[in-house]
């Protein structure tokens, strides 16, 4: 129940709206009770509706392809010190051979190879101080 006073040419009015059904409306005006038909006026909202077409892009669009070298880095996964190289520059390679061991936290890792291919270049040695992501070699 919401409770409003009026006043109309200096008379006040106390109006309590019981409850609406639709667009009828039990109020209370003074203590004398009322069924009354409520307009129901729809105000259009200042601010326009921004509406947008939806975006139809052509085959190949917004996709960005980086060149390929055809050449895949290997990288370190953590940092730690290079205690085993087992592959060699010219050598083939398949995807989960074993390419060399880092040592890191007293654990050694094998870095396995994550694609078919010839190594091209060896950037570490044994003995080799790495840091995670530094390039261990490419194939």
């Amino acid at each position: 129940m919401k409770n409003y006073k009026f006043k109309i040419h200096g008379t006040q009015y106390e109006v309590e709206i019981d409850d609406f059904e639709g667009n009828i409306a039990n109020i209370e005006v003074n203590g004398t009770k009322y069924q009354v038909e409520v307009e129901n006026n729809t105000v259009k909202p200042k601010t326009p509706k921004l509406v947008r077409t939806t975006v139809v892009k052509n085959p190949g669009e917004g996709i960005i392809v980086a060149p390929s070298t055809g050449i895949y880095q290997i990288k370190s996964p953590l940092p730690g010190s290079i205690i085993k190289v087992l592959v060699a520059v010219g050598d083939s390679v398949k995807k989960g051979d074993n390419l060399l061991i880092l040592e890191a936290m007293k654990m050694e890792n094998n870095v396995l190879a994550e694609k078919d291919g010839l190594v091209k270049s060896i950037n570490v040695a044994v003995g080799d101080n790495v840091l995670q992501n530094d390039l261990l070699l490419e194939i």
